[in-house]
């Protein structure tokens, strides 16, 4: 058996990097996915007709050469794809109360748009680009 997810979403939240007392290089950002909302079978919509979204925020964390290239070319709202794993944590609060979370591990992204300008003002990729790590 395997833990396998793909999600394709909008980035909500900046990327954001640390890095761990033994070097590791730690990537968190937001995802957001939308779909349908249902309701007896149909869809809902609105009172202009339009669909109905649920949207879904999913935390996502990437490590080391692919957290350096989310952090660089990523930006909030852009369109891409993560395929990665799903990890479950637990931890105790300050006030000793069980705390539980779930957070995607990416392990490749998939950019659905044109990404981000670097500083020379030359776009990296093209659409649709695959980063290799």
């Amino acid at each position: 058996m395997q833990n396998i997810v793909i999600l394709a979403g909008n980035i909500g939240q900046a990327p954001e990097t640390r890095t761990t007392n033994g070097g590791t290089n730690i990537t968190h950002f937001t995802l957001a996915t939308s779909r349908p909302r249902y309701s007896e079978g149909r869809v809902v919509r609105d009172d202009k007709g339009q669909r109905v979204q649920d949207t879904e925020w999913h935390r996502i964390t990437a490590f080391n050469g692919l957290g350096k290239t989310i952090q660089q070319y990523c930006e909030v709202s852009m369109k891409i794809l993560v395929r990665g794993r799903i990890h479950y944590t637990k931890w105790t609060d300050q006030e000793g109360v069980d705390r539980y979370g779930c957070e995607i591990i990416a392990e490749t992204v998939d950019f659905l748009n044109r990404v981000k300008q670097t500083e020379s003002g030359d776009d990296q990729q093209d659409e649709d680009a695959e980063i290799p790590f």
